[in-house]
Formats: structure tokens, C-alpha cells, sequence
């Protein structure tokens, strides 16, 4: 699921709209945490694609990968301000991939890049300097060990209860939250990529500049034979060495994946350059190569071929979002079935946040910016409110410990999201945010409305 923090704007600032809730893209308000002016690439519409090694071998997720995703998207999991903001692991790793466009002022330094010793949501971690660096992509992690970017941690278990504890200032997690979240962030695969083999090496489609950029990215270093590109970035080991190599960047950094790197921008650790014609040519002068500029293209023709994948991105849809939020609570059923508190407190509060996310996705009568459909926005609104409530109900339930009830309870949700939540929020779809002409017309009056809240008195 996308990220989901919002910026709270008050009703009448501009006539004719009343929007209580609103994606911030950049956040406005005085209700948030995060600085004015963030970025979080809230309004995109084609997300990345999440590819999970599971379903491709047993056409299903596991419990603890559902609950590891569950988790990861859980404000609650990150502390405090994170939830106040409404920040996840998801926020920086959409659908475990990145997130290129997340800018928080005085946190990022460019696009896709955030500071994690800064003081925002754990001051204990503030080194008082500007070090932001990039959001990694998470797919194919369980290749590619060490991990952080100066792959300092050698464990992702270890990795991940750093970025909880240390980084967001969160709760100690469970045990059982730490071996689901692994869990899932193994599970996430690399897209595939019919430009490369097993072995890394090029396929047979290749074209002759990809295969003279092979060539080059293997060629040994002029001043220095023991280097090449693919020394480091080794194609078959899913190019990468599991060490950590000062590249003329200002420190040790960790060699980082190709696979699927057309996505994965910005690149170096901070985030500096853009493209791949700006890293080819960072090389080319720090290791004095004499590239010409045939041999230049000739190379990023190669990491474009390397770096592709099948189809990278999918059309956010109410079908694809009753998806997630299913397999997220069907973490219930066992839960409950084994009286595990946490995990039904952590599921109700995630999932019913999903819900009311989605319901904020289909505007309702006040919205002036929707023509149409009033009916069904309003009856697919209703009946999510009313799956929420009983959400709530699981909890109550079973924080009395009543969990016969709470079974009871569980079981009139899932037959509501399986009987008439996909048909009711199907109609309203043609009048939500997931139509393109009504997502334009809702994010347009929506940044004229903080464009007007903004503006010198």
C-alpha cells in the first residue's frame, strides 16, 4: 500500500471544497509533524510493482510474510512521530521499491533521499548535520547482504530493528514483528529482466551497443588492471560483491545492485547523481578511463539493459487495494484464533487506517471538484465506515477477552469485504481518485486550496 500521511487543511478555505482529509504533495497545515513543503510523491497513480518469490512458487503468501507487510505498513511499528505523521516503512519503500520523489526540507537533500541521523523523529539520533541518503529499493534483498548503506550491518534482522529503535525512536519490536518483517522484505523478488541470464551475462535481444558496454563494464581499469566495473558490480552475483568500496564518493559505501536500477534513482549513496550517463562519467574522471563518447553511451546503453524490468509499475486500482488490505487482514484469523493481542491491536489499527484511506480516495458530496455518481460515492463510503467499526470491534472484543465474539466479529468483516465492499467501491470507482480525469480535477483544486491557504496576508 502507498503511503499515507496526511496534511489536515481546514474546510472553507476555498468555496465550494470541503476536504477534512487530503494527501500531502507538498504537505500543508498545522496538524503534522512534518515540515511544509514535503514531498512524499502522495498523489502518483502507477506505483511500483511488487513481486513476491512466494506466490511465484506456491501462488500464496505466507502468514508471516502477510504479517510482515502488514507491519511494514504500520505507523505504529515506527514510534510516536511517525505515527502522529502517518509515516510507515512503506512511506520511503513503496511497495517495497522506493520512493524517488520523497523530499523533506531539512532532511533530503535531493529527490528520493532522506537524512536518517537528523532530528525529526528521533532527536537522541541527531548527528547535527545534513547527511541524507538514498532510499534503497528493497527488492531482491536477501542477495544482497551487508545492508544499510555503508553495510555496516551484516544481519537484516539487526538492520531493521536499527532503522525502528535507533533511527524513528519506535517501540522495541516483538520478536515475532522482527521475524515477519524479515520475512517479507525477503520474500520481495527483483522484477524480471529478459535482457539478462542466470549467469548475468547479456541475452541473446541484446543490441551492439548493449554488448560493447558489457565489454567495457568487464575491461580492466587502465591505471590500475585489478579493477573493472564488473570486479565490483559482479553479474553473477547479482552485481554485486558484499563490500564496501570508496569510489571518490567521501567515504565507504557498499556496492550497490544493478538489477532493476532504471528504478532505483538517485544513485550513489546520496543521492547526487540522476542518471546514468552522470555515474558513467563520475568513473570515467575519478578513474581517469579515457572514455570516449561512444564508449560512454555504449556503457549506459549496458546499465539500461541491466537494469530493466518487466513491467515496472501498475495502475493504482480499488481492486488492487481490497487486495492488499485482505491479505493484511487475514492476519486476524490466526491471531484471534491464538489469542495474540498485539498482533489483532496492530492489525486493526493498520487495516482500519487502509480503510478509511481508501474511503478518502472516493470524495464525497461536499467535494465540488467530482461531478456524478453521488449515490454510489455515498453508499461505498457507508459500508466502508461500517467494516471499520467492526474492526473496532474485533479489538474491543478481544482486549476484554472475549475472543468468541471477536471470531464472531471477524467473520461479519470478512464476509462484508468479500461480498459487497468490491462491488460497492467498483461502482463508485469510476468517481474516486483512481480515474484519472477526477484524480487530476481533486489534486488540482487541492493544490489551489493550499496555494490560497499559503498565500501573504
Amino acid at each position: 500500500m502507498f503511503v499515507r500521511v496526511f496534511s489536515f487543511v481546514a474546510a472553507g478555505l476555498l468555496t465550494g471544497i470541503a476536504i477534512q482529509q487530503a494527501f500531502a504533495f507538498p504537505v500543508g497545515g498545522d496538524q503534522t509533524v512534518l515540515p511544509v513543503g514535503t514531498e512524499l510523491n502522495e498523489d502518483a497513480i502507477d506505483l511500483p510493482r511488487e513481486v513476491f518469490k512466494s506466490e511465484a512458487i506456491d501462488g500464496r503468501k505466507s502468514y508471516l510474510v502477510n504479517l510482515g507487510d502488514l507491519a511494514f505498513n504500520a505507523p505504529t511499528i515506527l514510534g510516536g512521530a511517525a505515527r502522529q505523521a502517518g509515516i510507515s516503512c512503506a512511506s520511503c519503500h513503496v511497495n517495497g521499491a522506493s520512493n524517488p520523489k520523497l523530499f523533506v526540507p531539512g532532511m533530503s537533500t535531493h529527490p528520493g533521499t532522506f537524512d536518517t541521523t537528523g532530528p525529526l523523529f528521533n532527536p537522541n539520533a541527531d548527528n547535527h548535520t545534513l547527511d541524507a541518503v538514498r532510499i534503497p529499493s528493497l527488492r531482491g534483498a536477501r542477495y544482497l547482504a551487508p545492508y544499510g548503506h555503508d553495510g555496516r550491518f551484516a544481519s537484516l534482522r539487526d538492520f531493521i530493528r536499527n532503522v525502528i529503535v535507533d533511527e524513528f525512536s519506535g517501540p522495541e519490536p516483538s520478536p515475532a514483528v522482527l521475524d515477519a518483517l524479515v520475512a517479507y522484505i525477503q520474500d520481495i523478488d527483483f522484477l524480471p529482466n529478459q535482457n539478462i541470464g542466470l549467469d548475468g551475462k547479456l541475452t541473446s535481444i541484446a543490441t551492439e551497443a548493449e554488448r560493447r558496454g558489457e565489454a567495457l563494464f568487464s575491461k580492466p581499469f587502465p591505471h590500475d588492471p585489478t579493477l573493472s566495473c564488473a570486479a565490483c558490480h559482479v553479474p553473477s552475483g547479482a552485481f554485486v560483491d558484499h563490500q564496501q568500496h570508496d569510489v571518490g564518493s567521501g567515504g565507504l559505501f557498499k556496492t550497490p545492485t544493478l538489477v532493476n536500477a532504471d528504478f532505483n534513482g538517485p544513485y550513489f549513496h546520496d543521492g547526487r547523481y540522476t542518471t546514468f550517463a552522470q555515474v558513467v562519467a563520475h568513473f570515467d574522471r575519478v578513474y581517469d578511463l579515457g572514455l570516449s563518447s561512444q564508449d560512454r553511451s555504449d556503457l549506459v546503453a549496458y546499465l539500461n539493459a541491466v537494469g530493466d524490468g518487466a513491467q515496472p509499475y501498475e495502475r493504482d486500482g480499488s481492486s488492487a487495494e481490497i487486495l492488499e488490505i485482505n491479505d493484511f487482514s487475514s492476519v486476524l484469523g490466526p491471531a484471534i484464533a491464538t489469542h495474540d493481542k498485539d498482533t489483532i491491536a496492530l492489525a486493526v489499527d493498520t487495516v482500519g487506517g487502509e480503510l478509511r484511506e481508501l474511503a478518502e480516495r472516493i470524495p464525497d458530496w461536499k467535494d465540488t471538484s467530482v461531478s456524478g455518481g453521488v449515490k454510489e460515492r455515498g453508499l461505498a463510503r457507508t459500508a466502508l465506515k461500517q467494516v471499520v467499526l467492526i474492526l473496532r470491534r474485533i479489538d474491543m472484543d478481544a482486549t476484554a477477552g472475549r475472543f468468541d465474539d471477536a471470531s464472531a466479529a471477524y467473520k461479519s468483516y470478512s464476509y462484508l469485504m468479500a461480498a459487497s465492499i468490491p462491488a460497492l467501491v467498483s461502482r463508485a470507482e469510476p468517481w474516486s481518485l483512481f480515474t484519472p480525469a477526477v484524480h487530476d480535477a481533486h489534486y488540482a483544486a487541492l493544490r489551489q486550496l493550499l496555494q490560497t491557504k499559503n498565500m501573504p496576508q
